[in-house]
């Protein structure tokens, strides 16, 4: 689920890089001041290629094809590193397959991106006292989140030329294929993090 290249306008386009800019900048200030911000970088590259890997494997959901996102799983064990992250694999999907496009990285990084800061927001707070709940809440929220935003950016982004109610109907249609990641990544996270705290709790620390 990537904005392509032409979707939207050029306007928004840049708009969008200067959101995910800011946001970026915001993440980097939060890292640097960490007592050691280059700490994070080796777990950050693990799930970049986690993230990007991912991406590769579709499966049908007529009338489209879905892949897991894991903007969840990326803001619970990454926090603020998760941007920046985020923005490497999307920029790396988007050259080698043509997943999302080059005018539209930058919004595309806002579509995973907030809802990987959201997720780590949410596990911040409740990870702790309901770490299943918060790991169920944080994976499939930050697919509906992230559908919430492509959705958003499409409907504005339409030339006026177009027939309104066509494409709001591919568009729903669209986001209901998607409806299924919402449980399967509540679950995949959940279960993913049950084994990290056994076997590696150290990549959640930060939370």
């Amino acid at each position: 689920m990537h904005l392509a290249d032409g979707i939207v306008p050029v306007g928004m386009a840049l708009a969008g890089y200067g959101a995910s800019a800011g946001l970026t900048a915001l993440a980097l200030s939060r890292i640097n001041r960490l007592p050691d911000p280059g700490a994070g970088l080796p777990r950050a590259a693990m799930l970049v290629t986690v993230f990007f890997a991912a991406s590769l494997i579709a499966i049908p959901v007529p009338p489209a094809s879905v892949h897991l996102m894991l903007a969840g799983l990326m803001g619970i064990c990454l926090g603020w590193y998760a941007m920046p992250a985020i923005l490497v694999g999307l920029f790396l999907q988007a050259v080698m397959f043509g997943h999302g496009g080059l005018t539209t990285l930058g919004l595309n990084g806002l579509i995973f991106g907030l809802p990987a800061l959201a997720a780590y927001g949410l596990w911040a707070r409740m990870g702790q006292r309901w770490p299943d709940l918060a790991a169920a809440l944080a994976g499939g929220g930050a697919v509906l989140l992230a559908l919430g935003l492509f959705a958003a950016l499409v409907l504005l982004g339409l030339p006026p030329q177009l027939d309104a109610g066509a494409e709001r109907l591919a568009l729903a249609a669209l986001v209901l294929a998607h409806l299924p990641l919402v449980l399967a990544e509540a679950v995949i996270v959940v279960v993913l993090l049950r084994v990290l705290r056994r076997v590696e709790p150290r990549l959640l620390a930060h939370a």
